[in-house]
């Protein structure tokens, strides 16, 4: 990205939640014009070289995705339609998440098109394990054929070819970053994740017995949020090499849930002081989707030879990190809770 009079300018798309707040803070550190686009307040990183533009905007309005990527040298698109608070399940007929997961890559495409920059600009899209269905091996390689079995994945899959024909174009120079199952490790705040890792967390904090379908034998790939924040540093510093395909970003380990959520319990005992809860076999409950009993575990070996990249989180450190995290955000609270209880006293009194 070198080559400009000026500083280079990257936007990042869906910069408010738990993986945009995690490359911002990454991409901070560098030389670099910052742009922060969120649905909600994006924390800007305390310490950084960057010069940071924060833009609090509903991206499915007219024009607003033209807005946020004019004069982009890079743009790294994150967002992504969340039904729940811990869950990524779309309705195949939800057209909110049909707009949100395919329609703004299309405003993305069109918008770059219409502005006809002298350089297309780099475009790192956010992808997912489970875009490729059904895996016919232990671990996913990229060689396979995509069937997504979910409407999620469809609309995941659709969007990364709508990026691929853009770069067959000229309009950009696309990539998609197919991710592992991702977790935080507590570095920025744990209530942006609300992913299982975190969810389970909170249920041992909070005495609570964590529950797996059936016998938990179901395998992960779980990487570390920071981990991932930092491969799509590494693929903007290596754009050339990246350009025109799908790349999958992992660890490579594969951890059944039975094992994830045993640790899980083990690291809060440690913290609370208190016996570690138990975890429960259960059985799935309607909502369900195909994929949560399919085991997902990638193989991050090309990207790491085109990159450099490689994974340095430990889960056992990282599920400490969070378990740390939210015992801290725990205490907050309750001396909060505790704070107002105390006012309230005195205002009575």
């Amino acid at each position: 990205m070198a080559g400009h009079e000026k500083r280079p300018l990257v936007t990042v798309l869906g910069a408010s939640g738990l993986l945009g707040t995690a490359i911002a803070r990454e991409l901070a550190s560098q030389p670099i014009r910052l742009r922060l686009v969120g649905r909600r307040p994006t924390a800007v990183p305390a310490r950084r070289q960057a010069e940071v533009e924060v833009r609090t905007v509903d991206l499915t309005e007219p024009g607003a995705v033209a807005a946020a990527v004019a004069d982009a040298d890079a743009v790294i698109h994150l967002v992504a339609y969340i039904t729940g608070p811990s869950t990524w399940r779309v309705a195949a007929t939800d057209p909110v998440a049909e707009r949100v997961n395919l329609g703004l890559v299309e405003d993305l495409v069109r918008a770059i098109a219409a502005s006809r920059p002298a350089r297309p600009p780099v475009v790192l899209f956010a992808g997912s394990m489970s875009q490729l269905g059904r895996p016919s091996a232990a671990r996913i390689d990229g060689t396979e054929v995509d069937a997504p079995l979910t409407a999620y994945d469809q609309q995941k899959l659709a969007a990364e070819q709508i990026l691929q024909a853009a770069t067959e174009e000229g309009v950009i120079r696309g990539a998609t970053l197919r991710l592992a199952t991702l977790y935080s490790q507590g570095i920025d705040s744990a209530m942006l994740d609300r992913g299982v890792v975190a969810a389970m967390t909170r249920r041992a904090f909070a005495d609570q017995p964590l529950t797996m379908w059936h016998t938990g034998t179901v395998t992960r790939d779980l990487l570390c949020i920071d981990d991932a924040a930092r491969a799509f540093v590494a693929a903007l510093d290596q754009e050339q090499a990246v350009t025109g395909r799908h790349w999958l970003v992992g660890t490579g380990v594969a951890t059944s849930v039975a094992e994830l959520f045993g640790m899980i319990a083990k690291v809060v005992s440690t913290h609370t002081g208190r016996p570690a809860v138990p975890v429960l076999s259960v059985s799935p409950p309607k909502h369900s989707a195909e994929t949560d009993l399919i085991d997902y575990v990638l193989d991050p070996a090309v990207f790491e030879a085109a990159t450099g990249w490689s994974a340095r989180v430990p889960l056992m450190h990282g599920l400490d990190g969070l378990a740390a995290a939210i015992a801290r955000e725990t205490a907050t609270n309750a001396g909060e809770t505790a704070a107002d209880l105390i006012a309230t006293a005195e205002r009575g009194s």
